[in-house]
């Protein structure tokens, strides 16, 4: 015979009402109770019938996650979290590698709207129609859509205008930056501010090279950067991938590292793919990813939300700056 909500509720000695708060993650249910109820679940087994809840319900218990390229470090990292966040809810994650088209994002607000999904994450290039963004629930990292689309970022000006000052107080005169440039709102864009602004403050003359470029294009930037400032003893590079390229051109040129040329990255969270020990700032993705589905919860249940969310990085001296 199939176990019922009312076995487990009778096993556990609750009501009917507290199982269902338990299954649904809903608040109203104390640490000693939930435990009981999930103790008494797992005793017997227990599966609701996920189909006919979700129709009644009018839900799928689906989110999507959108990234540009899943083959990079840093979205592989962030959909693994995701995934294991969103399982605490209840939520089943479909990966979407928008591959900088346009088109898959809209796919997915449209599978919104047509309850196909509850919600999505979106790590996105692309704008879109406001009208297309009403009433889905969406939350964004570093990517600002607008004041009804909460994100979650870094502290990207800060940590950039740090790491900058630690090449600075290490001997570095000319300091070079180095970037991919979004092509839509993004926080990411505060790197470049903290750097132009750590130049006006020491008087020193920028030397920067930030295109729009898709992700496997990092040799364009990093060539034309060499070609038109070969005279850096530092360089702050805005991404992982792109520092991995600029380290290996600088080594091809003969520059010593760090003796001759010190190196900063921003989203360091890689060192165990790295071959060498770049100094850098690490983002929290873990966190990000575990405060974006939280949020997306609520978008999704109806509930207030913090339109911006803002998670401190780490500063990791490494091998690459001056001791």
């Amino acid at each position: 015979m199939e176990v019922t909500i009312k076995d487990v509720a009778r096993y556990a000695g609750v009501g009917v009402g507290t199982v269902s708060r338990v299954i649904n993650n809903e608040k109203g249910v104390g640490p000693k109770t939930r435990k009981k109820v999930l103790e008494a679940i797992e005793a017997l087994n227990y599966s609701r019938n996920n189909m006919a809840f979700c129709l009644r319900k009018n839900e799928t218990r689906i989110i999507a996650l959108l990234v540009p390229v899943i083959s990079h470090p840093f979205f592989a990292k962030l959909a693994y979290y995701v995934e294991d966040e969103a399982g605490r809810y209840g939520y089943s994650v479909i990966l979407v590698s928008s591959q900088q088209k346009a088109a898959k994002e809209t796919e997915i607000l449209r599978k919104i709207v047509h309850k196909e999904v509850d919600g999505a994450v979106f790590v996105t290039h692309h704008m879109h129609e406001e009208e297309n963004l009403r009433d889905c629930p969406i939350v964004s990292i570093d990517r600002t859509f607008g004041a009804d689309i909460p994100y979650v970022t870094t502290d990207n000006y800060d940590a950039t205008k740090n790491a900058i000052r630690y090449m600075i107080e290490r001997g570095a005169k000319k300091i070079g930056f180095i970037g991919s440039k979004p092509l839509v709102a993004s926080e990411v864009m505060e790197r470049e501010r903290a750097y132009l602004d750590v130049m006006a403050e020491y008087g020193m003359p920028p030397r920067l090279v930030n295109k729009v470029i898709q992700h496997g294009e990092e040799t364009v930037v990093v060539s034309d950067f060499f070609e038109k400032y070969d005279d850096v003893d530092g360089v702050f590079v805005s991404g992982y991938t792109l520092s991995q390229v600029f380290h290996e051109a600088a080594q091809e040129r003969g520059m010593k590292i760090p003796e001759e040329l010190q190196i900063v990255s921003y989203d360091g969270t890689f060192k165990q793919w790295s071959t060498n020990n770049m100094t850098c700032v690490e983002q929290p993705i873990e966190e990000m990813a575990r405060q974006v589905v939280g949020l997306l919860v609520k978008k999704i249940r109806g509930e207030e939300v913090s339109p911006k969310t803002v998670l401190k990085t780490k500063f990791l001296p490494g091998t690459t700056t001056k001791q």
